[in-house]
Protein backbone atom coordinates (compact mmCIF):
# COMPACT_ATOMS: atom_id res chain seq x y z
CA UNK A 1 0.00 0.00 0.00
CA UNK A 2 0.72 3.70 -0.68
CA UNK A 3 2.24 5.93 2.58
CA UNK A 4 -0.89 8.33 1.30
CA UNK A 5 -3.17 5.53 2.11
CA UNK A 6 -2.07 4.57 5.41
CA UNK A 7 -2.17 8.36 5.81
CA UNK A 8 -5.64 8.20 4.77
CA UNK A 9 -6.64 5.64 6.94
CA UNK A 10 -5.20 7.02 10.36
CA UNK A 11 -6.56 10.08 9.55
CA UNK A 12 -10.33 8.33 8.87
CA UNK A 13 -9.10 7.03 12.56
CA UNK A 14 -8.36 9.54 14.29
CA UNK A 15 -11.60 11.66 12.92
CA UNK A 16 -13.79 8.98 14.14
CA UNK A 17 -12.10 8.86 17.66
CA UNK A 18 -12.98 12.64 17.76
CA UNK A 19 -16.28 11.52 17.48
CA UNK A 20 -16.79 8.26 19.50
CA UNK A 21 -15.27 6.17 21.75
CA UNK A 22 -12.36 3.84 20.42
CA UNK A 23 -14.41 0.86 21.47
CA UNK A 24 -17.59 1.86 19.14
CA UNK A 25 -15.10 2.68 16.29
CA UNK A 26 -15.79 -0.14 13.37
CA UNK A 27 -12.91 -1.08 10.84
CA UNK A 28 -15.82 -0.81 8.27
CA UNK A 29 -16.24 2.77 8.60
CA UNK A 30 -12.55 3.47 9.13
CA UNK A 31 -11.96 1.86 5.79
CA UNK A 32 -15.13 3.31 3.84
CA UNK A 33 -14.11 6.79 5.28
CA UNK A 34 -10.77 5.91 3.41
CA UNK A 35 -12.28 4.92 0.33
CA UNK A 36 -10.50 1.40 0.85
CA UNK A 37 -11.74 -1.78 1.29
CA UNK A 38 -12.04 -3.59 5.40
CA UNK A 39 -9.62 -6.15 3.54
CA UNK A 40 -7.12 -3.47 2.55
CA UNK A 41 -7.26 -1.72 6.26
CA UNK A 42 -6.76 -5.76 7.69
CA UNK A 43 -4.04 -6.08 5.69
CA UNK A 44 -2.12 -2.66 6.41
CA UNK A 45 -2.67 -2.79 9.99
CA UNK A 46 -3.52 -6.23 10.82
CA UNK A 47 -6.26 -5.89 13.50
CA UNK A 48 -8.25 -3.25 15.31
CA UNK A 49 -4.98 -3.06 17.99
CA UNK A 50 -2.62 -2.79 15.17
CA UNK A 51 -4.14 0.35 13.77
CA UNK A 52 -4.71 1.66 17.84
CA UNK A 53 -0.73 1.20 17.65
CA UNK A 54 -0.05 2.73 14.49
CA UNK A 55 -2.52 5.96 15.41
CA UNK A 56 -0.45 6.38 18.41
CA UNK A 57 2.95 6.15 17.15
CA UNK A 58 1.99 8.53 14.31
CA UNK A 59 0.80 11.11 16.82
CA UNK A 60 3.74 10.98 19.23
CA UNK A 61 6.21 11.15 16.20
CA UNK A 62 4.06 14.31 15.19
CA UNK A 63 4.77 15.84 18.62
CA UNK A 64 8.28 14.88 18.25
CA UNK A 65 8.76 16.54 15.07
CA UNK A 66 6.84 19.64 16.60
CA UNK A 67 9.82 19.38 18.81
CA UNK A 68 12.05 19.64 16.56
CA UNK A 69 11.01 22.68 14.61
CA UNK A 70 10.46 24.70 18.19
CA UNK A 71 13.93 24.30 18.98
CA UNK A 72 14.79 25.13 15.48
CA UNK A 73 12.29 27.93 13.98
CA UNK A 74 12.88 29.97 17.54
CA UNK A 75 14.81 33.08 17.10
CA UNK A 76 16.83 33.94 19.76
CA UNK A 77 18.69 32.40 22.75
CA UNK A 78 18.36 28.95 23.96
CA UNK A 79 16.27 29.88 26.32
CA UNK A 80 13.86 31.11 23.69
CA UNK A 81 13.59 28.06 22.19
CA UNK A 82 13.19 25.81 25.19
CA UNK A 83 10.08 28.56 25.90
CA UNK A 84 8.91 27.61 22.68
CA UNK A 85 9.37 23.90 23.27
CA UNK A 86 7.29 24.04 26.19
CA UNK A 87 4.29 25.90 24.13
CA UNK A 88 4.37 23.33 21.78
CA UNK A 89 4.45 20.78 24.68
CA UNK A 90 0.93 22.38 26.31
CA UNK A 91 -0.81 23.38 23.12
CA UNK A 92 -0.19 19.99 21.52
CA UNK A 93 -1.65 17.81 24.49
CA UNK A 94 -4.37 20.85 24.98
CA UNK A 95 -5.46 19.70 21.11
CA UNK A 96 -5.03 16.04 20.41
CA UNK A 97 -6.22 13.78 23.54
CA UNK A 98 -3.58 11.02 22.28
CA UNK A 99 -0.95 13.24 22.77
CA UNK A 100 -2.04 14.20 26.46
CA UNK A 101 -2.55 10.66 26.98
CA UNK A 102 0.91 9.84 26.06
CA UNK A 103 2.54 12.85 27.39
CA UNK A 104 0.90 12.23 30.91
CA UNK A 105 0.15 8.54 31.50
CA UNK A 106 -3.81 9.09 31.81
CA UNK A 107 -5.59 7.22 29.00
CA UNK A 108 -9.07 8.06 29.63
CA UNK A 109 -11.55 5.54 28.63
CA UNK A 110 -12.58 6.65 25.30
CA UNK A 111 -9.04 6.24 23.49
CA UNK A 112 -7.53 3.67 22.53
CA UNK A 113 -4.47 1.99 25.32
CA UNK A 114 -2.42 0.01 23.35
CA UNK A 115 0.68 -1.65 25.44
CA UNK A 116 3.54 0.20 25.61
CA UNK A 117 5.66 -2.77 25.94
CA UNK A 118 6.77 -4.28 21.92
CA UNK A 119 4.07 -6.84 20.64
CA UNK A 120 4.85 -9.30 18.40
CA UNK A 121 4.88 -8.76 14.84
CA UNK A 122 4.66 -10.40 11.57
CA UNK A 123 3.80 -7.87 9.42
CA UNK A 124 5.33 -7.48 5.98
CA UNK A 125 4.67 -3.46 6.43
CA UNK A 126 7.47 -1.42 7.60
CA UNK A 127 5.80 1.26 8.96
CA UNK A 128 3.30 -1.29 11.45
CA UNK A 129 6.12 -2.86 12.58
CA UNK A 130 8.06 0.02 13.99
CA UNK A 131 4.23 0.31 15.65
CA UNK A 132 4.16 -2.86 17.36
CA UNK A 133 7.38 -2.38 18.53
CA UNK A 134 7.90 -0.54 22.21
CA UNK A 135 5.64 2.73 22.55
CA UNK A 136 7.11 5.71 24.54
CA UNK A 137 6.11 6.54 28.06
CA UNK A 138 6.02 9.80 29.70
CA UNK A 139 9.11 8.96 31.13
CA UNK A 140 10.57 8.58 27.80
CA UNK A 141 8.63 11.78 26.30
CA UNK A 142 11.11 13.25 29.13
CA UNK A 143 14.46 11.72 27.96
CA UNK A 144 13.64 12.03 24.23
CA UNK A 145 12.64 15.78 24.59
CA UNK A 146 15.76 16.62 27.02
CA UNK A 147 18.12 15.08 24.34
CA UNK A 148 16.81 16.39 21.58
CA UNK A 149 16.81 19.73 23.35
CA UNK A 150 20.74 19.22 24.47
CA UNK A 151 21.78 18.49 20.63
CA UNK A 152 20.07 21.37 19.75
CA UNK A 153 20.94 23.74 21.52
CA UNK A 154 24.88 22.73 22.82
CA UNK A 155 26.73 25.02 20.35
CA UNK A 156 24.38 28.26 21.72
CA UNK A 157 24.17 27.74 25.31
CA UNK A 158 27.14 27.22 28.14
CA UNK A 159 29.91 24.75 27.38
CA UNK A 160 28.56 22.83 30.85
CA UNK A 161 26.51 20.25 29.41
CA UNK A 162 25.46 18.58 32.86
CA UNK A 163 23.19 22.24 33.55
CA UNK A 164 22.36 22.27 30.41
CA UNK A 165 20.40 19.20 30.10
CA UNK A 166 19.33 19.70 33.63
CA UNK A 167 17.93 23.04 32.33
CA UNK A 168 16.18 21.03 29.39
CA UNK A 169 14.82 18.41 31.55
CA UNK A 170 13.14 21.59 33.78
CA UNK A 171 11.53 22.80 30.76
CA UNK A 172 9.94 20.07 29.77
CA UNK A 173 8.84 19.25 33.54
CA UNK A 174 6.92 22.61 33.65
CA UNK A 175 5.59 21.75 30.50
CA UNK A 176 3.78 18.81 31.37
CA UNK A 177 3.00 19.79 34.91
CA UNK A 178 1.13 22.71 32.42
CA UNK A 179 -0.54 20.24 30.59
CA UNK A 180 -1.94 18.55 33.99
CA UNK A 181 -2.51 21.85 36.20
CA UNK A 182 -3.04 24.91 33.47
CA UNK A 183 -1.37 27.79 34.43
CA UNK A 184 -2.63 31.59 35.08
CA UNK A 185 -1.67 35.06 33.34
CA UNK A 186 1.40 34.63 31.36
CA UNK A 187 1.19 30.87 30.73
CA UNK A 188 3.76 27.93 30.69
CA UNK A 189 6.40 30.91 28.88
CA UNK A 190 6.65 32.94 32.02
CA UNK A 191 7.44 30.10 34.13
CA UNK A 192 10.43 28.71 31.99
CA UNK A 193 11.61 32.18 31.41
CA UNK A 194 11.44 32.90 35.14
CA UNK A 195 13.14 29.38 36.07
CA UNK A 196 15.72 28.70 33.49
CA UNK A 197 19.24 29.22 34.99
CA UNK A 198 20.17 32.43 32.80
CA UNK A 199 23.76 31.74 32.49
CA UNK A 200 22.97 28.47 31.25
CA UNK A 201 20.78 29.59 28.38
CA UNK A 202 21.41 32.97 27.07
Amino acid sequence: MMPAARESLLDAACTALARRPWSAVRMVDVAAAAGVSRQTLYNEFGSKDGLARALVRREADGYLAGVARALGDAPGAPRERLTATAEWTVSAARDNALVRAMLTGCWSERLPAPPLTAVASSSPVPAQRRADGPLPSPGDFVALVRDRAVAALEGDASPDTGELARSCELAVRLALSCVTAPPGEGGVAELVRTVLPRRTTT
